[in-house]
């Protein structure tokens, strides 16, 4: 079934109406008519079955007629800070972590990252990654889109990621960061244990050159819990799928 995000869809409502680019979508590329069904997930990321009544080059109007949880979702809230790669790798890292269940993705320029980019660049590139993003949750079921940040810094990251969680009484968050010289496998278990009971959970990865020892200590210090992903030396845009496959595997729900 044909899935489309709507905001502001709530269980009160009867009926649904969709603008916007989703309009061509549905009445000249998938060419439906009245009576034909979707799917439409509300900001509650839920999922509203709807009979479609009236389409025309404007809006789409539909019935709501069944409503269903969304069991896409993890449990607690990720956010990847992504040490900004080379080439169009951040494109496959976004639509792959998309996937696996991040709720967003934030390019940080780092130490050892080889691209450069100016304002007008990076808030070009910030556009064409919503919409990667945007073509990931559609395609995997997310009972959201997962929003891409703006591009900071690795001391702006760090900073963000200590307030995540503390938008709520008793709030709790794990900042995660894998490195080569963290303890074995054992802790890193027990961390990656304690980090799915909490709230929000921020994971950063270094760009190809890794990270900056002062980098990891910056991290540290903020309370980051440094962990290791095996014996093996991933990719960047291998690891931040690697620790997403972890926790997701860890917070799945039946």
């Amino acid at each position: 079934m044909n899935k489309f995000y709507v905001e502001n869809v709530t269980s009160a409502d009867k009926s649904i109406t969709i603008v916007g680019q989703d309009v061509n979508h549905i009445k000249n590329v998938l060419r439906l008519r009245n009576g034909e069904q979707i799917m439409v997930v509300g900001s509650d990321q839920k999922n509203y079955i709807c009979s479609i009544t009236e389409v025309n080059d404007d809006f789409v109007n539909a019935d709501i007629v069944d409503i269903e949880e969304n069991a896409a979702e993890l449990s607690a809230k990720i956010t990847l800070y992504q040490g900004m790669p080379k080439s169009d790798k951040m494109e496959w890292i976004i639509q792959k972590t998309v996937e696996l269940g991040v709720a967003r993705v934030v390019p940080v320029m780092m130490e050892r990252s080889v691209v450069k980019l100016d304002a007008a660049k990076q808030k070009k590139k910030v556009s064409r990654y919503q919409g990667v993003a945007e073509s990931a949750a559609k395609q995997s079921g997310r009972g959201f889109i997962p929003e891409i940040g703006g591009f900071l810094t690795f001391k702006e990251a760090v900073q963000e990621a200590q307030g995540l969680g503390k938008n709520k009484e008793n709030a709790s968050a794990s900042l995660l960061l894998p490195y080569e010289s963290a303890k074995g496998i054992s802790y890193t278990r027990e961390i990656f244990d304690q980090a799915v009971k909490t709230d929000s959970i921020a994971i950063f990865i270094g760009p190809e050159g890794g990270f900056a020892e002062s980098e990891v200590k910056l991290a540290e210090d903020a309370g980051a819990k440094i962990v290791t992903l095996g014996h093996r030396i991933l990719r960047t845009e291998t690891a931040g799928m690697t620790v997403l496959s972890i926790l997701g595997y860890l917070m799945e729900r039946d």
